[in-house]
């Protein structure tokens, strides 16, 4: 083996070795992390019900409709509150959590007065701080709030019974981690809601806390895998809105039937949060366990479970996972170098499911993440790369067909190239032909409402909608435009009925675009239209570009503009051509004549005709 082919397959590897390690490092969560985000959450959700056993120290008073009905409207009088508390104490609870916030005094001074009283009575209450943060920090990584809204000042809580209840989502929308605490306006750290209300219970030397040297956060010996905005990962024992059961949730209390109970509730011990349970109070999240979202107040209680139990899944670090990758990387540019063919098959397929195994033991005997894909995407690419090297190093020359299919994309237009026997060249001729341009309308808005797999697989919809109608009427697909398309006829093949041809394709399109439309509006609830220009005439038709690197076979002059100044102009839904092509189909189909318009490029108004269908 040549030392110049070793060279280039080192420099190879080695670029894409970078490019893992880059795609690993550019974030904290990586740029694959909507691929490795939820093989980890496969795996978590796979867990046993015993493995979920939740903690019967943990209960739910949920403000729910049966709450809002009996007591009223919210916000709720702070007295109200207070009654709750003096039950829950009453009742012998350990820990009690308000999760509603109090940022504004109560009208009536004197509901504030009876909550700030209980407050002050019992230390074992944790009242909310919500952190508002800017759209976007100064710098990756800060977490400098923009307002912090504090239980209001005449409640008089102190310090010690304030945590705060953020939950941050992930790039794809979904809470999968809780900050253990964050800085205040003056830098000082709140504690989570959940963190709070587990130290009541925990005993001194287990408490969580920060060490203000290393800036970690302890609980005991133990160090918790925080990221750069202290989060950990949220181990969940129940799924949302899981009713109550002695092994698959935690028990859910009515609030109105607590304030109502006669003698104590069998609370003795336990950590109680109160908080929303209803839709409409919008304090809801998506989780990864599940598609039904989970109320903040459940992952609050999650979370409390994950501090006592120190169920913390961890990622690698990544220096260790940039090791990973540089080893795989390596071990990989040698080997596919060295053998070939089904060895190098084999030795990649080993090397894959090899690596599948040790992530799976790491997680299963050690709770760690360790990178999956960064560096099977490295393995993969290399792998790849090996196979197109090997290739290219034996056969360097490409035939004259490939040639020609590399440069043109009309099937038309390279069935008619191979006929010719001729090479592909630049220039073109003078042709009489007819030009459709079609764009989407609405489809700006439509695509704002949907999610992008959604937009993609619309539009796919409606230009295979125009590309099916064109060919079916022997037209050339001149190009795709974003959202709209462009194409002729009469042109490479001519054909002297090329303006009826073009109608009828725009007629197929509009009839088509209905169907589909409806079918849309059923499924998303929102539909898009065709605007369609045509217009005939002479263009110059032919191959445009780089002869050398690539052809554009296309047409250009002023009958191509015209056909795309009548598409702008068409609404949704409407056919609009040019008295040139009117001339030539009017006796052929419905058309309605809708006056004159000023069009970009002309100095006079220009005749513009509708057509309504077939006759």
């Amino acid at each position: 083996m040549g030392k110049k082919k070793w060279i280039q397959t080192l420099a190879a590897g080695l670029v894409l070795m970078l490019l893992s390690t880059y795609f690993y490092t550019v974030n904290s969560s990586g740029l694959f992390y909507f691929v490795e985000g939820p093989l980890h959450d496969s795996l978590r959700k796979a867990k046993s019900i015993d493995e979920r056993q939740p903690e019967d120290r943990i209960k739910i008073v949920k403000i729910d409709e049966k709450s809002l009905k009996a007591i009223g409207k919210f916000p709720w009088d702070r007295t109200t509150y207070a009654q709750l508390i003096e039950k829950l104490e009453e009742s012998g609870a350990a820990a009690i959590g308000i999760d509603v916030v109090l940022a504004e005094p109560s009208k009536n001074p004197a509901d504030d007065k009876a909550l700030a009283d209980v407050l002050a009575k019992y230390h074992n209450v944790i009242m909310p701080v919500q952190i508002n943060y800017p759209s976007k920090q100064q710098q990756a990584g800060d977490l400098i709030p923009e307002k912090v809204d504090y239980p209001t000042p005449s409640l008089t809580t102190n310090r010690q019974q304030m945590a705060h209840i953020n939950v941050f989502v992930d790039k794809d929308g979904k809470a999968r981690k809780l900050p253990v605490g964050l800085p205040d306006e003056n830098g000082a750290y709140i504690p989570a809601f959940s963190v709070a209300l587990a130290n009541l219970v925990l005993d001194d030397k287990n408490k969580v806390q920060r060490d203000a040297a290393t800036g970690q956060w302890k609980s005991g010996d133990i160090v918790l895998p925080t990221n750069e905005k202290n989060q950990v990962t949220t181990e969940f024992f129940t799924l949302p809105r899981q009713k109550v059961d002695a092994t698959t949730g935690y028990e859910l209390l009515s609030f109105v039937d607590v304030l109502n109970s006669k003698k104590p509730l069998p609370l003795q011990g336990s950590i109680v949060l109160v908080g929303p349970f209803v839709t409409a109070m919008q304090d809801e999240y998506p989780t990864p366990i599940s598609s039904v979202k989970m109320f903040g107040i459940e992952i609050h209680a999650n979370m409390i479970q994950t501090i006592l139990e120190s169920k913390y899944y961890k990622d690698a670090s990544k220096p260790l996972g940039v090791g990973i990758i540089l080893l795989m990387s390596l071990l990989a540019i040698f080997l596919f170098e060295r053998f070939k063919g089904k060895t190098a098959l084999f030795i990649f397929l080993g090397m894959l499911v090899f690596y599948g195994g040790m992530w799976l033991l790491c997680y299963t005997a050690g709770s760690i993440f360790l990178p999956l894909v960064y560096p099977q995407f490295a393995l993969v690419t290399i792998y790849i790369w090996s196979l197109v090297s090997h290739y290219l190093a034996e056969r360097k020359e490409r035939n004259r067909v490939t040639g020609i299919f590399g440069r043109f994309v009309s099937k038309t237009v390279v069935d008619e190239l191979l006929q010719s026997g001729e090479d592909v060249k630049l220039g073109g001729s003078r042709k009489d032909i007819s030009l459709i341009f079609v764009d989407i309308r609405g489809f700006t808005p439509m695509s704002e409402k949907l999610e992008p797999e959604q937009v993609i697989q619309v539009l796919n919809e409606y230009l295979d909608v125009c590309t099916k109608a064109i060919f079916k009427f022997n037209g050339t697909l001149d190009k795709f435009i974003g959202d709209g398309v462009m194409a002729m006829f009469g042109a490479p093949i001519e054909y002297e009925n090329h303006p009826e041809m073009a109608v009828r394709a725009a007629i197929e399109m509009k009839s088509q675009a209905n169907v589909l439309e409806q079918k849309l509006i059923e499924k998303y609830g929102i539909g898009v239209k065709f605007g369609l220009g045509i217009n005939s005439g002479p263009a110059v038709v032919g191959n445009i570009g780089s002869e050398d690197l690539r052809l554009d076979y296309t047409a250009i002059g002023d009958t191509v503009n015209l056909s795309a100044r009548l598409e702008s102009n068409a609404k949704p839904g409407q056919i609009l051509i040019s008295e040139q092509t009117y001339e030539r189909v009017k006796d052929l189909f419905e058309i309605e004549s809708i006056g004159e318009i000023k069009v970009k490029g002309k100095e006079k108004p220009v005749a513009v005709y509708e057509v309504i269908g077939h006759l």
